[in-house]
């Protein structure tokens, strides 16, 4: 072989990768979301997780894709490791198609179809038809790619080399086969784009299936290794996802080396067909299929295995995000850090409703009991504020629109907003502090107002939260939260009124009075900022109300 059909060779494997990858970008693009959204929605299930695992991985072509998307689902805590389980099984059948397309042979076709997509990429008025000529323009280099591959100047040439024709004939080592596939996958980093190599080979009758099989237990074992290399430094749950992805591979290799080894498998399957890169994706369809039945009634052993392999981290610092994973918040998975932002807003929103409990109690009870846990809190609740705004920066300079675009415009508003109501439960704390100190009391009217104010801002705070985490704010309800958010008002001036008449009466210190005003403006603030939060799920024009 020389040196100009190596060349040869590379480029059309350049072509075939290029293509594939345009191609899956193209189809990410225009059902990618509509994919994301399923998996968010429809995963409760095993085998419902299972069958929209092998359509969400058909349509957008790539496993390791469909498995990262689960491994941002499962950071977000919108999924747990059993539901991803489903859809990591099912995602490893959806794969196959690449080479049932490949088997087809549809590249007479190729030409038309650089031709028809590098029009609608170029010329596509519309976004979408942009993308659809970007999957059709990709389909066409891929097939130009194996086609280029697959001529004389490039693979064809090993026809006629004595060297890899004695190879081949007499090659029949399974480990050799499967670490010769392990390494392939692991440096092409695509089962998909592997397979198909092989087919081309087959196809030129230059790889028997009693040794492609291995081949293809090894391509699928090495698959799991993008996965691995997004795994590292992320979360527990993201690695387990992996490991996941893994043992399926692993437990295919255990059962197809012996099935290969002892049984006429191999001769069954070129039984199906004459044409080599047919027998090559029938085999690698039937090991995706068999591995897939045998493991699936086996979620929940194949979960704790994982979580017995992998041990929960402790980690040494509250700063730290829970759900989102920097590592995935790259423009093919922008959908999915949008879901983790809303989880750890949420997760931000409970230790704000937390400090105000805890404030407004002490406050009522007469102590600084929990003090420290509502100071740390706010450093926490800091912290979060600026994090998850600068994560959401990063987010917005991916390509993300409609929908998750107008939801983090709203979550931009929706910290702020939490991050004040945060500022004025600490405001309470030290106002409760230095009153204690300084002996300074309250009548038992006015610790009733106090009483009644906060409870009913706190009712406003969690029917907000409850709105904007379920995106919706109905105009019955959007009415009442208006009421209560008027009644705050209301009690916050007659209290203010019936504190100068105490005043007046002398029942009161005017130092006192001076620290429950203040206290009576926090609380009011808390239900104005409690009240923006709701209007934050409205589906309308008007994305937010400031007061």
């Amino acid at each position: 072989m020389q040196i100009i059909n190596i060349v040869n060779l590379l480029g059309g494997l350049g072509l075939f990768l290029f293509g594939m990858n345009y191609m899956s970008k193209g189809l990410s693009q225009v059902a990618g979301n509509k994919m994301k959204s399923l998996l968010e929605k429809l995963t409760r299930n095993r085998f419902k997780g299972f069958l929209l695992g092998v359509l969400v991985t058909a349509v957008i072509q790539s496993s390791s894709a469909t498995t990262v998307m689960l491994m941002g689902f499962l950071n977000a805590g919108i999924m747990d490791l059993a539901q991803a389980t489903g859809v990591i099984i099912g995602a490893n059948i959806g794969t196959t198609i690449t080479a049932v397309l490949i088997a087809i042979d549809v590249s007479a076709i190729a030409p038309i179809c650089i031709f028809l997509g590098a029009a609608m990429s170029l010329f596509g008025k519309k976004q979408n038809q942009k993308y659809i000529g970007q999957i059709i323009l990709g389909f066409g280099i891929l097939f130009f790619g194996l086609k280029y591959m697959s001529g004389d100047n490039a693979m064809g040439v090993l026809k006629t080399s004595a060297v890899f024709q004695k190879f081949i004939t007499t090659a029949n080592n399974p480990v050799l086969g499967i670490i010769i596939g392990i390494i392939m996958c692991a440096v092409i980093q695509s089962s998909s784009a592997s397979i198909g190599i092989l087919q081309v080979l087959a196809l030129q009758g230059l790889m028997p299936l009693n040794f492609a099989i291995y081949l293809i237990i090894g391509i699928n074992v090495g698959s799991a290794m993008p996965l691995f290399l997004s795994s590292i430094g992320a979360k527990t749950n993201a690695k387990r996802a992996a490991l996941i992805y893994f043992i399926f591979d692993f437990v295919g290799m255990l059962i197809f080396t012996p099935l290969a080894l002892l049984t006429p498998f191999t001769d069954w399957v070129s039984g199906i067909s004459s044409n080599g890169s047919v027998q090559v994706a029938a085999a690698h369809i039937i090991f995706k299929i068999v591995t897939a039945l045998v493991l699936l009634p086996f979620v929940k052993q194949i979960v704790k295995l994982s979580e017995r392999i992998i041990k929960p981290v402790e980690h040494e610092s509250v700063f730290r995000f829970n759900y989102i994973d920097t590592k995935l918040s790259g423009h093919d998975n922008a959908s999915v850090s949008v879901v983790q932002v809303g989880s750890e807003v949420e997760r931000m929103s409970a230790l704000v409703r937390k400090n105000y409990v805890l404030a407004c109690e002490d406050l009522l009870s007469g102590s600084t009991e929990h003090k420290n846990e509502i100071q740390n809190n706010e450093e926490l609740i800091n912290w979060l504020n600026h994090n998850i705004s600068d994560f959401m920066v990063t987010i917005t300079s991916h390509r993300i629109t409609g929908e998750a675009s107008e939801y983090i415009g709203k979550l931009f508003h929706v910290i702020t907003d939490l991050e004040r109501i945060g500022d004025h439960a600490l405001n309470i704390l030290q106002r409760n502090e230095m009153a204690l100190e300084n002996g300074l009391d309250f009548t038992g009217e006015g610790m009733q107002e106090i009483k009644e104010i906060y409870e009913k801002s706190l009712e406003l705070l969690d029917r907000s939260i409850g709105a904007f985490v379920n995106k919706q704010l109905p105009d019955d309800e959007a009415n009442e939260l208006h009421f209560i958010e008027d009644t705050i008002d209301e009690l916050t001036l007659q209290a203010q009124d019936n504190h100068v008449q105490r005043l007046r009466d002398k029942k009161c210190h005017t130092a006192s009075g001076v620290v429950f005003t203040k206290i009576l403006q926090d609380l009011e603030r808390v239900g104005d900022h409690s009240y923006n939060i709701a209007w934050a799920a409205r589906k309308d024009k008007a994305l937010i109300r400031q007061i």
